[in-house]
C-alpha cells in the first residue's frame, strides 16, 4: 500500500540544511527527491533558466516522451515538496566552505549554510554565429537527432559544421531524412576520404560559410525555410543541426576550489573541461557534489535526473558516516 509521508520539519533559515541543492532543473530536482525521501532537511534554489526551455516537447525519455520540459519541472517541484524539501527561486552568486559546511549566497544577500552542497547549474549553448539562427534554437534547430530527428524524418535537413566532428555529425544525421545537407561553415574542409563517404550515402557537400537563417509563414505559423550562404544562393530546411559550443555553469566549483580536466572529443563536437566527478557525484572538494549538464555535457534528460538520483544518494550515504562518527565518538566520550 502507498502512503503520503508526512513532510519531516524544515530548517529555518538561519540554521544549516541537511543539504543545499543549486540548480532546479532535472539532475537537482532528481538529488533533492533522493535527499527528501530519506528523510533530509533539503533546499533547491533555482535561478529558473533550464537549458531545454527553448523547447516545446522533450523526447526519448521513458514514460514522458512528447512532455513538456516545462511540464515535468512543475511535477518534479511537487514531488520535492511533497517530502518535505524547499525550493526557491534565487540565483546563487557565491559560495564558500568551512571545516563543517558549505555556505552559499544568493543575488539577494540572502545566505544558507548546509552541510553538503550539490551543484546542478547546468550549461549554455552558444550557437554559431549566423544571423537569426538563435531565433530557431529549440523549434527548427537542433543539436540532438536522437531527441528530434524522427519529429523531422524523410524533411529537408542541414548539418552546420562547427568543428572537425561535423563530418560525423552529417553522417549521423542521414539516418534521419536522405535529404540532406552539409554546409561546412566553420569546420575544417573535408578531407577527400571524407567528401567521398559523404557523397557515398547522397550527402550533398556546400563548402561556404552560412551567414543567415530565414522563415515562411506556415499553417501554424512563422517555421524554419533557409540557410543563406555567403555567395548569395539558399539551402532549403525544414530543419537544421549544429553542434553549439557548451559553456558549463561551474563558477560555483571553481570558485570552491575545484579544477576542470581537459576538454575531449565528442560526436558531435568538442566537449569542453569539466570538474571532475566519482560515480556518485563526489568532487575533489569536501562536502560538494555535481550533477547534470553542469559537469556532462553530453547529459540529456534522462541521463541527468539518473546522476542527480546517485548525487542524491551519495549525499545521504556521507551524512550517515558523519552521524556514525559523531554518534561513536559521543558516546566514547561518556
Amino acid at each position: 500500500m502507498t502512503t503520503t509521508p508526512a513532510p519531516p520539519n524544515q530548517a529555518a533559515d538561519h540554521e544549516t540544511w541537511d543539504a543545499v541543492v543549486v540548480g532546479g532543473g532535472v539532475a537537482g530536482l532528481a538529488a533533492a527527491l533522493m535527499l527528501g525521501r530519506a528523510r533530509r532537511r533539503v533546499l533547491v534554489l533555482d535561478a529558473g533558466a533550464p537549458r531545454n526551455r527553448f523547447t516545446a516537447h522533450m523526447h526519448g525519455v521513458l514514460g514522458r516522451d512528447g512532455t513538456s520540459p516545462a511540464r515535468l519541472l512543475a511535477d518534479g517541484r511537487d514531488e520535492v515538496a511533497s517530502y518535505g524539501g524547499v525550493v526557491r527561486s534565487a540565483e546563487v552568486v557565491d559560495a564558500r566552505a568551512d571545516e563543517d559546511a558549505v555556505t552559499v549566497t544568493a543575488a539577494d544577500g540572502a545566505s544558507h549554510r548546509a552541510r553538503h552542497l550539490v551543484v546542478a547549474t547546468g550549461l549554455r549553448d552558444v550557437l554559431p554565429d549566423v544571423d537569426g539562427l538563435a531565433e530557431w534554437w529549440g523549434r527548427g534547430v537542433a543539436h540532438c537527432p536522437y531527441c528530434d530527428g524522427y519529429e523531422v524524418r524523410d524533411q529537408r535537413l542541414v548539418v552546420l559544421g562547427t568543428g572537425p566532428a561535423s563530418v560525423g555529425q552529417a553522417q549521423l544525421i542521414r539516418q534521419w531524412s536522405e535529404h540532406l545537407t552539409y554546409v561546412v561553415h566553420e569546420a575544417p574542409e573535408p578531407t577527400s576520404a571524407e567528401r567521398a563517404a559523404l557523397e557515398a550515402r547522397g550527402i550533398v557537400v556546400e563548402q561556404h560559410r552560412a551567414v543567415r537563417a530565414t522563415g515562411a509563414p506556415g499553417p501554424d505559423g512563422e517555421h524554419l525555410a533557409a540557410l543563406v550562404l555567403d555567395d548569395g544562393r539558399t539551402v532549403d530546411a525544414d530543419a537544421v543541426f549544429t553542434a553549439p559550443e557548451p559553456r558549463s555553469g561551474d563558477d560555483l566549483l571553481l570558485r570552491l576550489g575545484a579544477e576542470r580536466s581537459d576538454g575531449a572529443a565528442g560526436p558531435g563536437g568538442a566537449l569542453p573541461g569539466a570538474v571532475p566527478v566519482d560515480m556518485l557525484g563526489r568532487t575533489t572538494v569536501p562536502r560538494v557534489w555535481a550533477a547534470g549538464n553542469v559537469v556532462a555535457a553530453y547529459a540529456n534528460v534522462p541521463v541527468a535526473i539518473a546522476a542527480g538520483t546517485m548525487a542524491g544518494a551519495g549525499v545521504n550515504h556521507a551524512l550517515i558516516e558523519e552521524e556514525v562518527a559523531a554518534a561513536t565518538a559521543g558516546r566514547a566520550a561518556a
